[in-house]
Protein backbone atom coordinates (compact mmCIF):
# COMPACT_ATOMS: atom_id res chain seq x y z
CA UNK A 1 0.00 0.00 0.00
CA UNK A 2 1.76 2.79 -1.16
CA UNK A 3 0.82 6.42 -2.19
CA UNK A 4 2.44 9.90 -2.03
CA UNK A 5 0.18 10.87 0.88
CA UNK A 6 0.57 14.71 -0.81
CA UNK A 7 -2.08 16.51 -2.55
CA UNK A 8 -2.39 17.99 -5.82
CA UNK A 9 -4.88 20.91 -4.89
CA UNK A 10 -3.26 24.13 -4.74
CA UNK A 11 -4.29 27.87 -5.75
CA UNK A 12 -3.03 30.75 -6.93
CA UNK A 13 -2.12 33.54 -3.72
CA UNK A 14 -3.54 36.06 -5.73
CA UNK A 15 -6.76 34.43 -6.02
CA UNK A 16 -6.91 34.11 -2.21
CA UNK A 17 -6.19 37.52 -1.63
CA UNK A 18 -9.21 38.09 -4.48
CA UNK A 19 -11.55 35.82 -2.47
CA UNK A 20 -10.34 37.84 0.86
CA UNK A 21 -11.21 41.37 -0.43
CA UNK A 22 -14.85 40.18 -1.84
CA UNK A 23 -15.85 38.50 1.37
CA UNK A 24 -14.36 42.12 3.26
CA UNK A 25 -16.27 43.79 0.79
CA UNK A 26 -19.36 42.06 0.80
CA UNK A 27 -19.48 42.18 4.51
CA UNK A 28 -18.84 45.85 4.57
CA UNK A 29 -21.63 46.33 2.00
CA UNK A 30 -23.93 44.37 4.52
CA UNK A 31 -22.77 46.85 7.54
CA UNK A 32 -23.60 49.74 5.38
CA UNK A 33 -27.27 48.55 4.03
CA UNK A 34 -27.30 47.59 8.17
CA UNK A 35 -26.61 51.63 9.25
CA UNK A 36 -28.74 52.54 6.09
CA UNK A 37 -31.63 51.21 6.85
CA UNK A 38 -31.26 52.54 10.32
CA UNK A 39 -30.93 56.28 9.40
CA UNK A 40 -33.86 56.13 7.24
CA UNK A 41 -35.91 54.36 10.35
CA UNK A 42 -34.91 57.07 12.39
CA UNK A 43 -35.57 59.66 9.51
CA UNK A 44 -39.30 58.03 8.98
CA UNK A 45 -39.86 58.29 12.64
CA UNK A 46 -39.70 61.82 12.82
CA UNK A 47 -41.81 61.99 9.85
CA UNK A 48 -44.72 59.84 11.42
CA UNK A 49 -44.23 61.11 15.08
CA UNK A 50 -48.41 62.07 15.67
CA UNK A 51 -51.10 61.21 17.91
CA UNK A 52 -52.97 59.42 15.28
CA UNK A 53 -56.05 58.99 18.06
CA UNK A 54 -56.05 63.18 18.93
CA UNK A 55 -55.74 63.73 14.76
CA UNK A 56 -59.22 62.19 14.60
CA UNK A 57 -60.84 63.11 17.95
CA UNK A 58 -59.88 67.08 16.55
CA UNK A 59 -61.43 66.08 12.90
CA UNK A 60 -64.73 65.17 14.48
CA UNK A 61 -64.42 67.97 16.83
CA UNK A 62 -64.14 70.32 13.20
CA UNK A 63 -66.89 68.28 11.40
CA UNK A 64 -69.18 69.54 14.52
CA UNK A 65 -68.57 72.91 14.56
CA UNK A 66 -68.78 72.78 10.81
CA UNK A 67 -72.46 71.70 11.45
CA UNK A 68 -74.70 71.41 8.70
CA UNK A 69 -72.33 73.55 6.31
CA UNK A 70 -70.35 69.81 5.94
CA UNK A 71 -72.21 66.93 4.05
CA UNK A 72 -69.33 64.67 5.36
CA UNK A 73 -66.16 64.17 5.94
CA UNK A 74 -63.78 61.64 4.27
CA UNK A 75 -60.17 60.29 6.67
CA UNK A 76 -57.10 60.53 4.46
CA UNK A 77 -55.21 59.26 6.98
CA UNK A 78 -52.58 57.37 5.62
CA UNK A 79 -49.46 57.23 8.29
CA UNK A 80 -49.19 60.97 8.79
CA UNK A 81 -47.66 63.74 6.56
CA UNK A 82 -44.49 64.54 5.80
CA UNK A 83 -44.16 68.53 5.15
CA UNK A 84 -46.40 70.71 7.13
CA UNK A 85 -47.14 73.07 4.25
CA UNK A 86 -50.80 75.05 3.76
CA UNK A 87 -51.04 73.66 0.35
CA UNK A 88 -51.45 69.85 -0.52
CA UNK A 89 -48.93 68.05 -0.45
CA UNK A 90 -50.88 64.47 -1.82
CA UNK A 91 -53.95 63.26 -1.43
CA UNK A 92 -52.26 60.45 0.94
CA UNK A 93 -50.98 63.66 3.37
CA UNK A 94 -54.44 65.18 3.78
CA UNK A 95 -56.22 64.74 6.83
CA UNK A 96 -59.46 64.96 6.03
CA UNK A 97 -61.70 65.91 2.61
CA UNK A 98 -64.53 68.07 3.61
CA UNK A 99 -67.42 67.43 1.71
CA UNK A 100 -69.17 70.67 1.53
CA UNK A 101 -73.25 70.33 1.52
CA UNK A 102 -74.30 73.25 -0.66
CA UNK A 103 -74.46 73.10 -4.43
CA UNK A 104 -74.41 76.70 -4.61
CA UNK A 105 -70.71 75.98 -4.52
CA UNK A 106 -69.50 74.15 -7.01
CA UNK A 107 -70.74 77.34 -9.45
CA UNK A 108 -68.85 79.25 -6.82
CA UNK A 109 -65.63 77.49 -6.90
CA UNK A 110 -63.00 76.17 -4.15
CA UNK A 111 -61.92 79.67 -3.24
CA UNK A 112 -65.74 80.34 -1.56
CA UNK A 113 -65.34 76.85 -0.45
CA UNK A 114 -62.45 77.65 1.61
CA UNK A 115 -63.40 80.72 2.46
CA UNK A 116 -66.76 78.90 4.51
CA UNK A 117 -64.52 76.91 5.99
CA UNK A 118 -61.84 79.19 7.15
CA UNK A 119 -64.53 81.64 8.59
CA UNK A 120 -66.15 78.93 10.58
CA UNK A 121 -63.24 77.67 11.99
CA UNK A 122 -61.74 81.00 12.88
CA UNK A 123 -65.10 81.91 14.57
CA UNK A 124 -65.18 78.60 16.24
CA UNK A 125 -61.39 77.91 17.51
CA UNK A 126 -60.29 81.14 18.24
CA UNK A 127 -58.19 81.01 20.83
CA UNK A 128 -57.56 77.16 20.44
CA UNK A 129 -55.89 77.48 17.25
CA UNK A 130 -54.73 79.65 14.83
CA UNK A 131 -56.53 79.27 10.64
CA UNK A 132 -54.31 79.63 7.68
CA UNK A 133 -55.64 78.98 4.29
CA UNK A 134 -53.57 78.44 1.08
CA UNK A 135 -54.59 78.18 -2.54
CA UNK A 136 -56.09 74.42 -2.16
CA UNK A 137 -56.40 73.71 1.88
CA UNK A 138 -57.25 75.28 5.05
CA UNK A 139 -54.82 74.27 7.83
CA UNK A 140 -55.48 74.34 11.44
CA UNK A 141 -52.83 74.93 13.70
CA UNK A 142 -52.84 73.33 17.33
CA UNK A 143 -50.88 75.18 20.19
CA UNK A 144 -49.18 71.43 20.73
CA UNK A 145 -47.95 71.68 17.37
CA UNK A 146 -50.07 69.91 15.66
CA UNK A 147 -51.51 70.59 12.34
CA UNK A 148 -54.21 69.41 10.72
CA UNK A 149 -54.82 69.48 7.00
CA UNK A 150 -58.53 70.03 5.84
CA UNK A 151 -59.28 69.99 1.77
CA UNK A 152 -62.81 70.82 0.83
CA UNK A 153 -64.44 69.04 -1.73
CA UNK A 154 -67.92 68.95 -3.50
CA UNK A 155 -70.22 66.05 -4.62
CA UNK A 156 -70.24 65.61 -8.46
CA UNK A 157 -72.37 62.67 -9.45
CA UNK A 158 -70.49 59.37 -8.11
CA UNK A 159 -67.03 61.33 -7.77
CA UNK A 160 -65.96 64.50 -5.79
CA UNK A 161 -64.11 67.72 -7.28
CA UNK A 162 -61.73 69.54 -5.06
CA UNK A 163 -59.53 72.21 -5.90
CA UNK A 164 -57.56 71.94 -9.31
CA UNK A 165 -53.62 71.92 -9.08
CA UNK A 166 -53.20 74.00 -11.87
CA UNK A 167 -56.41 76.63 -10.91
CA UNK A 168 -57.46 76.92 -8.09
CA UNK A 169 -60.21 78.77 -8.93
CA UNK A 170 -61.24 75.54 -10.66
CA UNK A 171 -62.59 72.44 -9.49
CA UNK A 172 -60.74 68.89 -10.53
CA UNK A 173 -62.47 65.40 -10.78
CA UNK A 174 -61.07 62.96 -8.34
CA UNK A 175 -62.03 59.95 -6.88
CA UNK A 176 -59.52 60.07 -3.68
CA UNK A 177 -61.01 56.48 -2.19
CA UNK A 178 -60.11 54.47 -5.10
CA UNK A 179 -56.65 55.87 -5.47
CA UNK A 180 -55.98 55.21 -1.52
CA UNK A 181 -56.95 51.60 -2.63
CA UNK A 182 -54.53 50.99 -4.74
CA UNK A 183 -51.91 52.78 -2.69
CA UNK A 184 -53.16 50.41 -0.24
CA UNK A 185 -52.73 47.69 -2.67
CA UNK A 186 -49.41 48.74 -3.69
CA UNK A 187 -48.05 49.13 -0.44
CA UNK A 188 -48.79 45.98 0.29
CA UNK A 189 -47.63 43.91 -2.47
CA UNK A 190 -44.40 45.89 -1.32
CA UNK A 191 -44.47 44.71 1.95
CA UNK A 192 -46.07 48.10 3.45
CA UNK A 193 -42.50 49.45 2.09
CA UNK A 194 -44.16 51.59 -0.44
CA UNK A 195 -45.34 54.55 1.37
CA UNK A 196 -42.44 55.03 3.90
CA UNK A 197 -40.88 54.97 0.50
CA UNK A 198 -42.96 57.58 -0.87
CA UNK A 199 -42.49 59.53 2.41
CA UNK A 200 -38.70 59.94 2.22
CA UNK A 201 -38.92 60.61 -1.62
CA UNK A 202 -41.22 63.83 -0.93
CA UNK A 203 -38.38 64.73 2.01
CA UNK A 204 -35.47 64.65 -0.31
CA UNK A 205 -37.63 66.14 -2.91
CA UNK A 206 -38.84 68.83 -0.11
CA UNK A 207 -35.22 70.12 -0.45
CA UNK A 208 -35.52 71.43 -4.02
CA UNK A 209 -36.30 75.16 -4.90
CA UNK A 210 -40.26 75.24 -4.39
CA UNK A 211 -40.31 76.22 -8.38
CA UNK A 212 -38.60 72.88 -9.04
CA UNK A 213 -40.35 70.26 -6.71
CA UNK A 214 -43.12 67.74 -8.09
CA UNK A 215 -46.58 68.00 -6.32
CA UNK A 216 -47.09 65.44 -3.90
CA UNK A 217 -49.94 63.89 -5.91
CA UNK A 218 -48.01 63.47 -8.65
CA UNK A 219 -44.96 61.45 -7.06
CA UNK A 220 -47.58 58.81 -5.32
CA UNK A 221 -48.96 58.68 -8.97
CA UNK A 222 -44.76 58.05 -10.07
CA UNK A 223 -44.05 55.95 -7.01
CA UNK A 224 -47.26 53.79 -7.62
CA UNK A 225 -46.05 53.76 -11.76
CA UNK A 226 -42.55 52.57 -10.52
CA UNK A 227 -43.22 49.55 -8.31
CA UNK A 228 -45.67 47.62 -10.50
CA UNK A 229 -44.23 44.45 -10.61
CA UNK A 230 -41.32 45.00 -8.88
CA UNK A 231 -39.41 42.49 -7.73
CA UNK A 232 -36.16 43.74 -6.08
CA UNK A 233 -35.43 44.26 -2.65
CA UNK A 234 -38.87 45.57 -0.44
CA UNK A 235 -36.87 47.84 1.67
CA UNK A 236 -36.52 51.98 1.12
CA UNK A 237 -32.49 51.39 0.85
CA UNK A 238 -33.16 49.70 -2.26
CA UNK A 239 -36.57 51.12 -3.59
CA UNK A 240 -35.81 54.72 -3.38
CA UNK A 241 -33.03 54.88 -5.99
CA UNK A 242 -35.34 52.27 -7.95
CA UNK A 243 -37.96 55.07 -7.65
CA UNK A 244 -35.67 58.03 -8.37
CA UNK A 245 -34.04 55.83 -11.61
CA UNK A 246 -37.70 55.22 -12.92
CA UNK A 247 -39.30 58.59 -11.91
CA UNK A 248 -36.35 60.92 -14.08
CA UNK A 249 -37.97 58.81 -17.19
CA UNK A 250 -41.54 58.97 -16.73
CA UNK A 251 -41.79 62.09 -15.63
CA UNK A 252 -40.80 63.08 -19.04
CA UNK A 253 -44.55 62.03 -20.70
CA UNK A 254 -48.04 63.26 -19.11
CA UNK A 255 -49.92 60.39 -16.93
CA UNK A 256 -53.02 59.79 -15.93
CA UNK A 257 -53.23 58.55 -12.19
CA UNK A 258 -53.91 54.60 -10.80
CA UNK A 259 -57.81 54.58 -11.43
CA UNK A 260 -57.66 55.30 -14.62
CA UNK A 261 -58.60 58.78 -14.67
CA UNK A 262 -57.28 62.23 -16.44
CA UNK A 263 -57.23 64.52 -12.97
CA UNK A 264 -54.26 66.47 -12.99
CA UNK A 265 -51.97 64.51 -11.73
CA UNK A 266 -48.97 66.62 -13.54
CA UNK A 267 -50.52 68.73 -16.29
CA UNK A 268 -49.04 71.83 -14.32
CA UNK A 269 -45.87 70.46 -15.87
CA UNK A 270 -47.22 71.23 -19.62
CA UNK A 271 -46.76 68.29 -22.64
CA UNK A 272 -44.37 65.63 -22.95
CA UNK A 273 -40.68 66.55 -22.90
CA UNK A 274 -41.62 70.38 -22.06
CA UNK A 275 -38.65 72.31 -20.58
CA UNK A 276 -40.39 71.93 -17.42
CA UNK A 277 -40.52 67.58 -17.26
CA UNK A 278 -36.87 67.77 -19.04
CA UNK A 279 -35.45 69.99 -16.34
CA UNK A 280 -37.08 67.60 -13.66
CA UNK A 281 -35.74 64.74 -15.17
CA UNK A 282 -32.32 65.89 -14.88
CA UNK A 283 -32.82 67.03 -11.47
CA UNK A 284 -34.47 63.27 -10.53
CA UNK A 285 -31.34 61.68 -12.18
CA UNK A 286 -28.77 64.03 -10.68
CA UNK A 287 -30.56 62.47 -6.81
CA UNK A 288 -30.66 58.66 -8.11
CA UNK A 289 -26.54 59.28 -9.08
CA UNK A 290 -26.16 60.29 -5.73
CA UNK A 291 -28.07 58.04 -3.45
CA UNK A 292 -25.55 55.17 -6.01
CA UNK A 293 -23.02 57.17 -5.11
CA UNK A 294 -23.12 57.34 -1.65
CA UNK A 295 -23.97 53.62 -1.64
CA UNK A 296 -21.15 52.99 -3.44
CA UNK A 297 -18.95 54.81 -1.37
CA UNK A 298 -20.69 53.88 1.94
CA UNK A 299 -21.20 57.47 3.05
CA UNK A 300 -24.04 57.92 5.37
CA UNK A 301 -23.02 61.69 5.51
CA UNK A 302 -23.50 61.91 1.91
CA UNK A 303 -27.15 60.15 2.21
CA UNK A 304 -28.07 62.37 4.84
CA UNK A 305 -27.06 65.35 2.56
CA UNK A 306 -30.33 64.28 0.58
CA UNK A 307 -32.46 65.08 3.42
CA UNK A 308 -31.01 68.43 4.19
CA UNK A 309 -29.65 66.62 7.38
CA UNK A 310 -25.65 67.95 8.35
CA UNK A 311 -24.70 64.67 10.23
CA UNK A 312 -25.87 61.36 11.03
Amino acid sequence: MGGSGGSSWSMDPKDIVKQIREAEKKLGDQQFQTELSAFLAKSLAMFNERDIQLVRHRLDEILELLGEAIDEKIDQIFGGSVAKHTYVDGLSDIDCLLVVNDTNLEKGGPKTALSLIENVLKQSLKGHAEISVGDLAVTVHYGDGMEVQLLPAVKSGDSLKIPSARNSDQWSSIEPKKFQAALSDHNSRCDGKLVPTIKLAKAIIGQLPEARQLSGYHIESLAIDAFKGYTGTKTPSSMLPHFFEHAKNRVLSPMTDSTGQSVHVDDYMGGKNSEERISAGHLLGRIAKRMTNATASRSLAQWSELFGVDNV
